[in-house]
């Protein structure tokens, strides 16, 4: 069961299968929220949530991505690079990431994430929010795995932050 990540600017059937799931995602989100009101509900957005989308294949500094199982969708990420300013510290944040319930637990988050984190090679953050305990305990075994415990975890304003550099890893087999 091969995994592999392409560039969902490329096609409008990627594009169509990202927002179809895009609500599931933001679900997700809000069920782990604890009612804090930092993710919306379903709906919430509405008619928005298109215009969200949009921006993801409008702004050269995103990098939307599918990530495929046998060549099917399996799931979606965002890459997207900081703020100019902010480009001394970071190359690369994983701005969104989701995994269809259907295909969770196969290992697709993992590689897909390694195959990532090799094609953007550089400085990475990853931020969850705190309560999202599956995201933060994902995360965490990613990154340990990859970066053989190598990298800065802080904590704060609800959020666990993750920062390492993928080039001390890529090419490695672990």
């Amino acid at each position: 069961m091969p995994v592999s990540i392409r560039d969902a600017r490329n096609s409008e059937a990627d594009r169509q299968w990202i927002q179809r799931y895009y609500p599931e995602y933001l679900e997700d989100l809000s069920q782990h929220s604890m009612n804090t009101g930092m993710f919306p509900v379903r709906g919430e957005y509405g008619e928005r949530e298109p215009e969200l989308l949009a921006r993801w294949f409008a702004d050269d500094s995103s990098h939307p991505l599918i990530l495929l199982k046998n060549e099917r969708p399996a799931g979606f990420a965002l890459v997207s690079r900081p703020l100019r300013h902010q480009r001394d510290a970071i190359d690369y944040h994983m701005a969104e990431f989701f995994v269809a319930p259907a295909q969770r637990r196969l290992g697709i988050g993992r590689d897909a994430a390694q195959l990532i984190f090799a094609r953007f090679a550089g400085t990475w953050e990853i931020t969850e929010f705190l309560y999202n305990k599956p995201a933060v305990a994902f995360w965490r075994d990613i990154v340990s795995h990859l970066t053989g415990g190598r990298f800065r975890e802080s904590v704060a304003h609800g959020e666990v932050r993750q920062v390492f550099n993928s080039k001390d890893f890529v090419g490695q087999r672990r």
